[in-house]
């Protein structure tokens, strides 16, 4: 009988604990940054790492993977920019009739006030559309419990090298 009353009582119980934003006071955080995709020269951020047997023919690149350790800075130009961090991670060419990447990585922040916090963004990035939108799935350190979104906006692209610089902003709530 007394399981049965407790049974009764949980959902009552439940209603009555506080979330843990409205106990511990949730903070939004925008931060704009430039990413930096550099697949040309003698020390490229991005580098294929896996192809399928068809990617050869496929316009749009499908099937490659690529692994990145691209840098963050506080501006578009790579060499006079503060940097902030680096872009860990993968992305793969998953759109057989569009370029359109599935993104995985992690911003590493390494200088600033987030200096050693991480914020992890996942999603679909259709390359030539003018913004698109990733989700932030999880963060460290000042990131904590981190969500949110992620929007990207091309800066730069240079067709005959691939390299590309992207602006990124961060809408973050933590």
């Amino acid at each position: 009988m007394a399981a049965a009353a407790l049974l009764l009582l949980l959902p009552i119980i439940m209603v009555a604990v506080p979330a843990a934003s409205a106990a511990g006071g949730e903070k939004s955080t925008h931060i704009k940054l430039y990413w930096h995709d550099v697949v040309s020269g003698p020390s490229p951020t991005a580098v294929p790492v896996a192809r399928a047997p068809a990617t050869n023919a496929s316009r749009t690149g499908f099937g490659a993977v690529v692994v990145i350790d691209d840098p963050l800075t506080q501006g578009p130009d790579r060499k006079t920019s503060k940097p902030l961090g680096r872009a860990q991670g993968t992305y793969i060419a998953a759109g057989k009739d569009e370029v359109s990447l599935a993104m995985n990585m992690n911003f590493v922040f390494q200088a600033g006030r987030y200096n050693g916090s991480t914020v992890a963004i996942m999603g679909r990035n259709a390359v030539f559309d003018a913004v698109r939108e990733m989700a932030i799935v999880g963060g460290t350190g000042v990131f904590r419990m981190a969500r949110g979104y992620a929007q990207a906006r091309t800066h730069t692209l240079d067709l005959k090298t691939g390299d590309a610089t992207v602006e990124y902003n961060l809408y973050i709530k933590h």
